[in-house]
């Protein structure tokens, strides 16, 4: 479904990513791990148009999308959940839902999505015409991915979803995500918490200084422990 081919990015000429290749298969979850600033977040904008590339191909279905702007990749059913949330405060929850569907036009087919979504995070239909900004982290998060489903996505990408939140929502984020992607989305998935990634994941890669040192099936890299501790620091 995705190819990256070397990639490369560079911010005032200073290079985040160097030389990344990965491949996302339809109906898998890949995780992307690494340590603070070894260009993950880079990679996702990179993916979902928001930072152009300095060098490399991307491809999705097939397509060379490397210098499509975001809107088109969105259309398309390339959808990132970015880090932080970046949700519109002032909104209500509803309003914050629809702004993700809008490149789409059947209002009947909204309807549906958000159905999905308030099936999914059950909190957001009781708060649906509360301001978005006197949400929980947690319940701000289950927004910010019920935004990104709003686009029905083909490939949805997160990054940091478990960033900010309580860990007895962590489970929450990180089950629904699994049940996201058996409703038969494709997942790349940027996660601090490498063990729980790790365990979600079908395949990985991880990033060091830019470029992927290692790749491999999630069990692979669970249950190497110098691998984890050359790399991941665990």
């Amino acid at each position: 479904m995705l190819t990256v081919e070397r990639l490369a990015i560079r911010y005032r000429q200073v290079p985040a990513v160097q030389d990344v290749s990965l491949a996302v298969r339809a109906g898998e979850i890949v995780a992307l791990l690494g340590s603070n600033g070894s260009g993950k977040s880079s990679t996702l904008r990179a993916l979902a148009g928001l930072q152009m590339p300095a060098a490399g191909r991307i491809a999705f279905e097939s397509r060379d999308i490397t210098r499509d702007p975001a809107h088109l990749r969105a259309a398309r059913g390339l959808t990132l959940v970015p880090e932080g949330r970046r949700l519109f405060p002032k909104l209500s929850v509803e309003k914050n839902l629809r702004l993700g569907a809008y490149t789409r036009r059947n209002p009947a087919d909204l309807e549906v999505s958000m159905d999905r979504v308030f099936t999914l995070f059950p909190v957001l239909k009781e708060r649906r015409l509360q301001l978005a900004g006197t949400l929980s982290g947690g319940e701000q998060q289950m927004l910010a991915i019920g935004r990104g489903l709003m686009a029905r996505p083909k490939l949805l990408m997160l990054d940091e979803p478990s960033w900010g939140i309580a860990p007895k929502l962590v489970t929450k984020i990180l089950d629904t995500i699994a049940e996201i992607n058996a409703s038969g989305i494709t997942v790349l998935l940027v996660e601090q918490n490498v063990h729980r990634a790790l365990a979600l994941a079908h395949r990985a890669y991880v990033i060091q200084t830019g470029r992927v040192v290692l790749e491999g099936t999630g069990k692979e890299l669970l249950d190497n422990s110098t691998l984890q501790r050359a790399y991941l620091g665990i």
